[in-house]
């Protein structure tokens, strides 16, 4: 009988290392995350899962009680301590985080953190196509308020993926959930690069035809179009915004019909300012993406790089601008967002900056997260406030 409880005993003390093991890591690459490996999966998941990483770490500590009063002192005390450290790290992650929030004026719902772990599982309004370019079919998908109180705000959004993978799908959440909040939400598709196809000025036309269509259409969805806005993730941030940027100076026309007018305000979450950065920092897989929306490097195509760079956009008279980024991106830098924020005001443009904590590139991927909850307050708050 003696061995079986020493067996348990072993077992249990394994599965509290494990846990200790697991929440440690995390939790030194979400303070430190210049340190490898570690310092890559820290952000993500301590960022967006510090209240799941906190309760493994309670657990991992419960389960070094039975270890301590069996006669492992040294290993159950050794579990205690990491285990209750790494508990703390991750509730003070929470509570900086709701800090955040609350600043931001987000409502955070709890059964969200834990029941929203992913994009959750909803539907557009409708899927309509708005253009067919090159043979290709490129579609919206519509999200629309349920009770509108006179005209909604509008915004046609572009979604992640370095330029050549993912889709529209993707802003599901977000598209729902402004819509539940009196703002229409146009996600769209764009010509993705592929080795064969680049689409640096292709991509951007796209966006060009989709804004039309909505302007078209603004009638018809009970629109006011005097307030519709261009904005994107990530890649799609950079093509929102130097689409945005471009058609208020005037250096991009529609190819295939008019130009519409431009965008009432632009739309920014954790854009790359500058593909010629994206090129030299190569993180995951960057350099690849910037040449295969380019077609080269960018001392084969230099005009190509300045052309799809936001930061070579920047001037006086364009658009208010909303800028998210985590202080934890690895992808796009918060130097270079606070950069490109420095800049737009120093030319006078109205410009509304927000680094969220312990927050990583895509924070926003597990939709309950609190970062997820306080980054869809600040866009609907830049979205729906007086016109300047």
């Amino acid at each position: 009988m003696h061995w079986v409880k020493r067996t348990a005993l072993v077992i249990v003390a394994l599965l509290a290392s494990a846990l200790a093991f697991l929440t440690a890591a995390i939790m030194l690459g979400a303070y430190l995350p210049a340190i490898p490996k570690v310092g890559v999966i820290g952000p993500v998941l301590g960022g967006q899962f510090p209240v799941h990483l906190a309760l493994l770490a309670l657990a991992g500590l419960a389960l070094s009680v039975p270890v301590l009063r069996g006669g492992l002192v040294r290993w159950g005390r050794a579990l205690a301590a990491i285990t209750a450290l790494s508990a703390v790290a991750a509730l003070v992650i929470c509570g900086v985080q709701v800090a955040a929030a609350r600043e931001a004026g987000a409502s955070l719902t709890l059964g969200e953190v834990f029941s929203e772990l992913a994009y959750p599982d909803t539907v557009p309004d409708t899927t309509q196509t708005y253009a067919i370019h090159g043979g290709e079919t490129l579609k919206a998908d519509v999200y629309l308020p349920r009770n509108p109180a006179g005209k909604a705000p509008a915004v046609v959004l572009a979604h992640a993926g370095g330029f050549h993978t993912f889709d529209k799908s993707d802003l599901r959440g977000t598209g729902r959930w402004l819509a539940d909040h009196g703002v229409a939400v146009f996600a769209v598709d764009y010509r993705l690069a592929t080795p064969e196809r680049h689409t640096w000025d292709k991509a951007p036309q796209d966006l060009v035809s989709a804004l039309r269509w909505v302007r078209d259409h603004a009638g018809a969805y009970g629109l006011d179009a005097s307030r519709i806005s261009l904005g994107g993730m990530s890649a799609g941030g950079t093509l929102a915004m130097n689409t945005a940027y471009r058609l208020k100076n005037g250096t991009l026309r529609a190819a295939d019909g008019p130009t519409p007018e431009p965008p009432a305000s632009v739309v920014g979450f954790y854009p790359g300012t500058d593909v010629v950065q994206m090129w030299q920092a190569d993180l995951d897989r960057s350099r690849e993406a910037a040449e295969m929306f380019t077609g080269g490097t960018p001392r084969r195509f230099p005009e190509r790089y300045r052309e799809v760079s936001v930061s070579t956009q920047v001037g006086p008279g364009l658009q208010p601008t909303l800028l998210v980024v985590g202080d934890r991106d690895r992808g796009v830098r918060p130097s270079t967002i606070r950069a490109l924020a420095g800049a737009l005001r120093a030319r006078g443009v109205d410009t509304t900056l927000e680094v969220l904590p312990f927050a990583e590139h895509a924070f926003d991927d597990a939709y309950g997260s609190i970062t997820s909850q306080t980054s869809r307050q600040i866009l609907l708050d830049f979205l729906t406030r007086a016109p300047r």
